[in-house]
């Protein structure tokens, strides 16, 4: 498995001069615009399956497509579906008689897990307008033979998000340390307010975060990745222990957070009925725009202070599949989205909380941008979330073992036995 943190310095180099802000399209210099030229051996439009189906990232979605098609190049038609239906539907697109061409999706592990199952176009060719790119991205985006097969066009962080007015009213300040972090609930609590949000119905892989942050706290980003690799078991004493730490946090989640998806924990979180809320920064396109500047976050909590600090920093854009009817097409849409101009339109439209991948890319140049390119920065080391580190086959394997740990706590062990022989089974597919 392959994690942002390889080549991290040049990776960083080429953040220095990014700006801050697409949850999808940007990348690469000096490539054609749309119209430089027509397709070859075009059967029809191109299909591109979405996941981005909140309001601002679907409108932008729309306005890249819409872009696009106008310049005479090719025809693109854009078919949104919810995220999570994405995830689970994913395989039986790519292996479907005819699947759609062009998907939004995620590079690192998880993208090279269907490269190994031969179902991904080989975009090579559309890397040679990308020589920008620094090193870390290009790993990122190769499979496990050495193709590429990946586009990628941002990234982005995750933090506890809160809103300052709210903290400002309850009388506390972002905490540093675990034990910060659970006086900061206590006092929440308090308040009469659930301190954690969480949104648990249709989006279970939301508690993923979780274990991952309290794993690469407590037991580093290396162990992390080789757990997820299938090099490590799910019953160890070490993951164990995640959970019990964990325990400590329970008593301030949101009882009501198991049934209502991310979007209406983000609701939650801006009407002041929650306190706090782990997510990536993609939360903010089911947020009103003007909430934003009352919207801030902290760095997780460190709980060991000789854990190497490593925060989540997932990277997300473009892949292809390997029937695709017209893979010349294909290949200049991938090459147009991978310019700074088709990630400009992008920007413009979308909630600007993301990071371009590409190094000329232009952001919004907000505090909370800033702040959250600075986290990634300092950090030693960064991961990309837990089926981007292992794949969209473990996933579920997670989505059972912590929604049950939620509702059980007491269960750990047999939770964790259970969750070893799920794995065991998806490692041996």
């Amino acid at each position: 498995m392959t994690g942002l943190a390889a080549d991290r310095r040049t990776f960083l180099k080429g953040l220095g001069v990014l700006g801050a802000a697409a949850l999808v399209p940007g990348c690469a210099t000096s490539t054609p615009s749309p119209g430089s030229g027509s397709s070859t051996g075009s059967t029809g439009p191109l299909s591109l399956q979405s996941n981005l189906s909140s309001e601002q990232a679907k409108a932008a979605m729309e306005k890249l497509v819409e872009t696009y098609n106008k310049s005479g190049a090719a025809t693109v038609k854009l078919n949104t579906v919810a995220s999570e239906i994405f995830r689970t539907q994913l395989p039986t697109y790519l292996t479907s008689a005819n699947p759609p061409d062009v998907y939004t999706w995620y590079a690192g592990s998880v993208a090279d897990s269907y490269a190994k199952k031969d179902l991904l176009l080989d975009v090579s060719s559309v890397w040679d307008s990308m020589k920008n790119y620094p090193q870390s991205m290009q790993t990122l985006s190769t499979s496990s033979n050495g193709e590429k097969i990946f586009v990628p066009t941002s990234y982005y962080w995750w933090g506890m998000f809160y809103r300052k007015s709210n903290f400002a009213k309850w009388g506390v300040t972002p905490p540093k340390t675990w034990e910060e972090f659970l006086q900061v609930c206590k006092t929440i609590q308090g308040k009469g307010i659930p301190p954690i949000g969480i949104g648990l119905g249709d989006t279970p892989w939301v508690a993923s975060a979780w274990f991952d942050y309290l794993n690469i706290r407590i037991n580093g980003a290396p162990f992390h990745r080789q757990l997820l690799a299938g090099e490590g078991r799910f019953d160890d004493p070490k993951v164990k222990a995640v959970f019990t730490k964990w325990q400590e946090a329970l008593p301030y989640f949101d009882p009501k957070g198991k049934s209502f998806p991310f979007q209406e924990a983000t609701s939650a979180l801006l009407a002041g009925k929650t306190g706090m809320f782990l997510i990536g920064t993609f939360f903010a396109d089911s947020a009103p725009k003007d909430a934003l500047d009352d919207i801030d976050f902290f760095q997780f909590p460190i709980i060991d202070p000789a854990v190497p600090v490593a925060e989540e920093a997932p990277t997300d854009g473009y892949f292809a599949s390997k029937k695709a009817k017209d893979p010349e097409g294909v290949k200049k849409f991938l090459t147009w989205l991978a310019t700074p101009e088709a990630q400009q339109i992008y920007v413009q439209s979308s909630s600007g909380t993301a990071i371009p991948a590409n190094p000329d890319g232009k952001s919004a140049d907000t505090p909370l941008v800033r702040k959250g390119k600075a986290m990634i920065e300092s950090a030693k080391e960064l991961t990309q979330f837990f089926n981007r580190d292992s794949s969209d086959a473990l996933q579920p394997t997670a989505d059972a073992a912590l929604t049950k740990f939620l509702d059980k706590p007491d269960q750990i062990d047999k939770i964790l036995k259970d969750w070893q022989a799920a794995a065991e089974k998806v490692f041996k597919a």
